[in-house]
């Protein structure tokens, strides 16, 4: 009972932090985290143990689908090089680097450094979707961020691996063989299950109607590709990654409008509450651990201080060469991309749930030297990145131009509304030829479209709307739909501009669709 208590405290919590992040235009995992932090000091409080099972388990396999779902794969396409080489090259110097400074700040044995190293290599991509969301980037450039955290889990797991078990083997070499074969059973195995449970959850989907059955796949499917990847060995993550990337580019055809508003707003609020839970955990864990250290570790704030600073200024001079490939806008210098994709490289979840899991005692059953302090560490990086990165984030941004101007997304969208609108008045002028609808009928849905254009609106009463009305505004919302994704094919709108016009034109045909 009081595990359920202080999820339902944390929830209460979040809504309130939530609240005033909106009002103060901030992000709301920094303030969570804050928040879990300013609790867990609190005198009385009890210590907060989460097993790391139940983050990994429970939480990240839907947030992680609804980052993936998130991602553009055409802007994806257009910078697949840079993230292959971050997913893969970045994660392997940034732990090395990060282990090599453990070692000579923290007196850590150089093989638990090495694991600290691992854990804190990879971006995490929870809280960089997160934090993103709320930044008007260039399409390239936040699809270059999201998909760098999302695809390097399978780096960084080989690695955390391979360093556990030579930390809790009686004395292990490390096998390069072993090694790449690990990493190809991590990220193929589970890039192969997270696509046959995409596969099957579309045939499913493609034959259901019922909202309630649609909203019950939707939430079973990241579980579904997690515990089968989990189950077979391989990486759970990169499955539900897999999947929701696949599912996400072709949710719009297997759906009706309906069912897909309903589950916009069953993974909002899913969404909303794990989110707050979690980086609400991460705050409230560093006190009860700073209390387990052993004595003499005092220094670990200036400590875990150097390690973000390591990590950080690998990712800058790493990032700087990779950005030239990417060309958010004509004019933009590529060190304003590194900077800000630099700093958009968070920390959090993902490596927290990682360092909990390495085993408190070695295979000779003596005391894993170094655990506590290890933890410690981790979770101080993490809430450094989360609070001081997260919280001037947008100033580097703002400051580094490549933020596009509300004007330049108002305009864009109102022009792919005149588009959308004349491509209807088309599709009416030749149903109008056909004489296949009622002349009434067809002047009314005109008259509407050419009030649209002219930027006024139908005062039209839905309740009164014949059945051939509904028909013709269902097929004029289809020819729109058709024309939404032609401009996004052909690169002529982003990604979020889509979103937002499919989402109205949903809300449309639910509207005519419930009459």
């Amino acid at each position: 009972m009081r595990a359920v208590g202080i999820v339902l405290f944390l929830v209460v919590l979040a809504t309130v932090v939530a609240t005033f992040a909106r009002h103060w235009r901030v992000p709301a995992p920094s303030l969570l985290v804050l928040a879990g932090l300013g609790v867990a000091l609190i005198p009385g409080v009890p210590a907060l143990q989460v097993p790391p099972q139940a983050i990994a388990l429970v939480v990240l396999p839907p947030l992680l689908y609804a980052s993936a779902e998130e991602l553009s794969l055409r802007d994806l396409r257009a910078v697949w090089k840079p993230v292959t080489i971050l997913a893969f090259g970045l994660v392997f110097v940034s732990a090395a680097a990060v282990g090599f400074v453990a070692v000579a700040v923290t007196g850590l044995p150089p093989v638990i450094a090495f694991v600290l190293g691992a854990v804190l290599a990879s971006t995490d991509p929870v809280a960089v979707t997160t934090l993103g969301r709320r930044l008007a980037l260039p399409g390239r450039v936040q699809v270059l961020v999201q998909a760098e955290s999302l695809f390097n889990d399978a780096t960084s797991l080989v690695l955390f691996k391979v360093a556990i078990g030579i930390a809790v083997a009686t004395g292990g070499a490390v096998s390069l063989p072993a090694a790449g074969g690990e990493f190809l059973l991590l990220a193929g195995g589970g890039s192969v299950i997270g696509a046959a449970v995409a596969g099957l959850v579309w045939l499913i989907r493609r034959r259901t109607i019922d909202p309630v059955l649609e909203a019950v796949i939707a939430l079973v499917t990241p579980y579904a590709a997690y515990v089968l990847a989990e189950f077979a060995h391989t990486s759970g993550v990169t499955s539900v990654v897999v999947a929701g990337v696949l599912l996400g580019r072709s949710g719009h055809r297997l759906t009706d409008a309906r069912i897909r508003l309903q589950l916009h707003a069953v993974y909002a609020v899913v969404v909303f509450l794990l989110e707050s839970v979690v980086f609400s955990i991460v705050g409230l864990e560093l006190p009860s651990l700073v209390r387990e250290l052993p004595a003499g570790s005092g220094w670990w704030p200036l400590q875990a201080l150097a390690l973000a600073a390591v990590l950080i200024t690998v990712r800058v001079l790493s990032m700087l060469p990779l950005t030239r490939v990417v060309k958010p806008s004509r004019g933009r210098q590529s060190w304003r991309v590194a900077a800000v994709v630099s700093w958009a490289g968070t920390r959090g979840v993902m490596p927290l749930a990682a360092a909990l899991s390495i085993p408190i005692v070695s295979d000779r059953g003596t005391a894993l030297d170094g655990r506590p302090l290890l933890l410690v560490l981790t979770t101080a990086v993490v809430v450094f990145t989360l609070v001081v990165q997260g919280l001037s984030l947008a100033s580097v941004v703002n400051r580094s131009g490549l933020a596009l101007e509300p004007e330049h997304t108002t305009r864009e969208e109102a022009e792919a509304r005149d588009t959308l609108n004349r491509a209807a008045l088309v599709h009416v002028d030749e149903l109008a030829t056909l004489e296949v609808m009622p002349e009434t009928v067809i002047d009314r849905v005109r008259r509407g479209l050419s009030a649209r254009l002219e930027q006024s609106t139908d005062g039209t009463d839905g309740s009164t709307l014949d059945a051939a009305y509904r028909r013709l505004r269902l097929s004029v919302i289809t020819v729109q739909s058709m024309e939404l994704h032609r401009l996004y094919d052909e690169h002529r709108i982003s990604d979020i501009t889509r979103r937002r016009l499919q989402h109205d034109l949903d809300r449309e045909e639910a509207a005519f669709g419930s009459h």
